[in-house]
């Protein structure tokens, strides 16, 4: 999507964890961006480590002074959309149905919001692939491509985590990646 110079510059951005969305709204903040972030990820499991997420998001928030709120956490229906796909390797068939599923979320979100359009925290990781990211994600009309690991958005992402003393996690989100 493109945007013209008179265009309201207010985006959703879909945000997986405080750590991504530290670096990421840096970077749409200095492009003039107005942000609110969109906590959308039925696919962490266990519920407690989605609460931990979800605490680093609402740390993030208060950091850089933004608003945010989150999608409902219904994983027994994030589950039934992955169905068939469970043995799927990590960077699978599995991952771009999840990605897909937070992004129609957030499309419709951002529609019902009346942002510009959104955007997601999950270009920002090395072991994501930005390019099927952005296939899905251009396939609804409110998407804003920004590839967030350019410009050393990731290690901007961890030095910002480490200063913020974020939570880390150490898998993707859902109970087939753990392993």
């Amino acid at each position: 999507m493109t945007l013209d110079n008179d265009t309201n510059k207010k985006l959703l951005l879909h945000v997986c964890c405080g750590p991504c969305a530290t670096s990421s709204i840096e970077r749409l903040l200095e492009d003039g961006w107005e942000v609110d972030l969109f906590y959308c990820n039925s696919n962490i499991s266990p519920k407690t480590e989605w609460d931990k997420r979800l605490e680093g998001v609402d740390k993030v928030a208060s950091y850089f002074n933004l608003k945010w709120f989150s999608d409902e956490y219904t994983h027994s229906i994030w589950l039934d959309s992955v169905k068939g796909y469970e043995n799927e390797p990590e960077k699978g068939s599995r991952c771009s149905v999840c990605f897909d599923f937070s992004f129609k979320r957030a499309s419709e979100a951002a529609l019902k919001g009346y942002y510009q359009g959104f955007s997601t925290t999950l270009t920002v990781s090395p072991h994501k692939n930005s390019k099927i990211i952005f296939d899905l994600a251009n396939g609804y009309g409110n998407f804003i491509e920004y590839n967030f690991k350019k410009r050393d958005g990731y290690k901007r992402s961890l030095e910002l985590s480490n200063k913020l003393g974020l939570y880390r996690q150490n898998y993707c989100g859902c109970e087939f990646s753990i392993r």
